[in-house]
Order: structure tokens, then sequence, then C-alpha cells
């Protein structure tokens, strides 16, 4: 993971070989959530696909932006791609999340684009979960003050369902969604839920 998507976000200087002073005033990462971001990423990053797939000859690889996922039968394997990995992002300017580039074995799961992904499941992450309810009660106050319309309303959560439904939250999403959205203090609207769906 090489984006810093806040500009005022405090930065540790990475440094590598042949750096000077001036290597601090390099732009550095890509901003989160422009639309040319993704695209970028799959430029940049093209160089790494190619050696993963033909030096490293990973039979099993998978990235989506700045995440990948690796798979072999055997730890040692996955340890040597790793230490190769790092010394190729650097050659780019590059480097690994310390603690999320871990060699695990699948059955524990994998963090992978807000999900844990196991062999027979997907459970959303936590925090994901936490902070869409939070976002959705808040939205549900400003519906009720008359601050945004139900089309909005509606937008954000048909926006996080599409996500979350991509792993088993039918629960989840019954539980987060599935209560009467309260009535607008600016004009009678009828009451009416935003009931998930499976």
């Amino acid at each position: 993971d090489s984006g810093v998507g806040v500009l005022d976000e405090e930065y540790d200087m990475q440094w590598f070989p042949g750096d000077d002073l001036m290597a601090a005033c390099r732009p550095r990462g890509l901003p989160i959530g422009n639309l040319t971001s993704q695209f970028w990423a799959n430029v940049y990053l093209n160089e790494v696909d190619h050696f993963v797939k033909r030096v490293l000859k990973c039979g099993h690889y998978i990235r989506y932006v700045d995440d990948m996922l690796l798979f072999a039968s055997d730890k040692g394997t996955l340890h040597g791609w790793r230490g190769a990995l790092i010394e190729k992002l650097a050659e780019l300017r590059l480097v690994l999340h310390a603690e999320q580039a871990q060699v695990r074995p699948v059955a524990e799961g994998t963090t992978f684009l807000g999900f844990r992904v196991f062999p027979t499941h997907r459970r959303l992450k936590r925090a994901k979960g936490v902070s869409f309810q939070r976002r959705f009660e808040a939205r549900l106050r400003q519906y009720a003050a008359g601050e945004i319309d139900l089309e909005t309303l509606n937008a954000c959560v048909q926006g996080w369902i599409a996500h979350a439904s991509h792993g088993n939250t039918y629960g989840l999403r019954k539980a987060i969604l599935c209560h009467p959205i309260p009535r607008r203090q600016s004009r009678n609207e009828g009451i009416t839920n935003l009931c998930a769906h499976p």
C-alpha cells in the first residue's frame, strides 16, 4: 500500500539508496478517491505484476490497485517472495506496509478490500460495519431534520449494500437497515424502511 490520501497526514520519510535531501521534496502517493488513481496505480504497478508472474512465477496472484495477495503451498516460498517484492518495490520507490504484508495460512482468513476472506466465506471487517452504522444514523438525523432528501439517503444506503453484499452479510445488513425511517420535520413523508435484500 503506497498511497497517502490526506495531505496533512504526517509522513515518515522513506529513504532509498541514492537519495539526497531533494528526495524529501518529491510528491508521494496517489490521491484517494481520485478517478484517475486506479488507472495510474495499474500503470505504475504493471511492472510489479510482471515481476510476480514472470520472475517469482507465482501461479496464484491477485492485485486490486495497491492491495495484493500471493498464494503458495509453503511458508518458505512466501517468505522468499516477500523479500524479493520488498527489493523490487524499493526500485520503484515504494514500500510494503510491514504489519499488513504477512505470511498467513488461508484458513485464518486474510483481509482484502474491506473483507476478511476465508476459503468458504467472506466477512465484512467490523470497523467497516461500525463506520457505516454511524454514518447511516447521521444521515437519518439529517433526513429527519429536512437537510437531505430520501433520494440522497437511499443513495448512501445502496452504495454500502452494493459493497457489503459481496460478503456473507445478510444478517448484518438486516440488523442495521431494517427499522423505520423517521418522519421529517419539514414535511410529512410516509414512513418506510430500507431493509437489506439477500
